[in-house]
């Protein structure tokens, strides 16, 4: 596969990101288009070991934007061991003494690794700056200084690739509106986010700034509309697979093998030790 890459997000792409409704996409239609995709994932992956790649993902976006809907969508049909999804948490103590980016390079993919984050190193343009955890001073140091941080990342061989997920906040209140009432989803609702959503402009003043310092020519900015979660997910797989030049690995055919003979062998009764079988 492997399409030219494209330049970084204009502001045209950042302001009409929220942009009107569009029909759902069908359930039919998305599993569809999302199995086609899954095996260029797989097709992602072999070139990704056998040409000893390092590819880094970054994702970030509003608390509900379906950031981790979209990892999901990426990693569920291939290896862990190749993919991997860090989602760090808060730092420690000693974190907090180290150099900002510090406790981010350790993660940063070696050799036939696919690293991808579940919000990243931008914490600090995005929720620390916001609710007061970084100074004035840290925050400037942090978006002088992150562009060439990135720039070292991939002159080091890492394909990075940054997308921010855009929803519009009646689809983020709905989504809050519905981890609230899904014992199922309560995890997923912290103090922290009850505090970011209502700062709703406080974080799209901090997002634009983060556009202007960090949307470089070789670190770009893409943004995704992600109200119809369904369609976020596809459109930024197809377009993460036409930013990274894979090939894809010639297979033999396949045959099972034959299996050995019994040779009077006889399974085993592992009844007694059988769940019971409600459903």
């Amino acid at each position: 596969m492997g399409k030219s890459k494209k330049g970084p997000a204009s502001e045209a792409t950042i302001a009409t990101a929220a942009g009107p409704d569009t029909q759902k996409l069908e359930r039919k239609k998305y599993e569809q288009e999302l199995a086609r995709l899954h095996v260029e994932l797989v097709q992602l992956q072999e070139w990704v070991r056998r040409e000893g790649k390092k590819v880094c993902i970054v994702f970030e976006g509003r608390d509900g934007a379906g950031k981790g809907g979209v990892i999901k969508a990426i990693t569920d049909r291939v290896s862990p061991r190749t993919f991997r999804v860090m989602a760090l948490p808060a730092p420690t103590a000693r974190e907090k003494s180290q150099m900002y980016v510090q406790r981010y390079i350790q993660h940063l993919p070696a050799a036939s690794e696919v690293v991808i984050f579940d919000r990243s190193w931008y914490n600090r343009a995005g929720v620390e700056r916001v609710m007061g955890f970084c100074t004035e001073e840290q925050l400037e140091v942090f978006l002088t200084d992150c562009p060439w941080v990135e720039r070292a990342m991939i002159d080091s061989g890492i394909i990075l690739l940054k997308y921010w997920l855009e929803v519009r906040p009646e689809e983020q209140t709905r989504r809050l509106e519905s981890r609230i009432k899904d014992g199922r989803k309560l995890w997923k609702l912290s103090e922290m986010d009850l505090k970011s959503y209502a700062r709703w402009h406080d974080y799209s003043r901090a997002r634009d700034e983060m556009f202007l310092r960090t949307d470089k020519p070789w670190a770009p900015w893409y943004v995704a509309r992600s109200d119809d979660k369904k369609r976020a997910r596809l459109n930024i797989i197809n377009h993460m697979l036409g930013q990274i030049p894979y090939e894809k690995t010639p297979h033999a055919d396949i045959k099972l093998p034959k299996r050995d003979k019994a040779d009077g062998y006889v399974e085993a009764d592992y009844t007694s030790k059988l769940i019971p079988e409600v459903f």
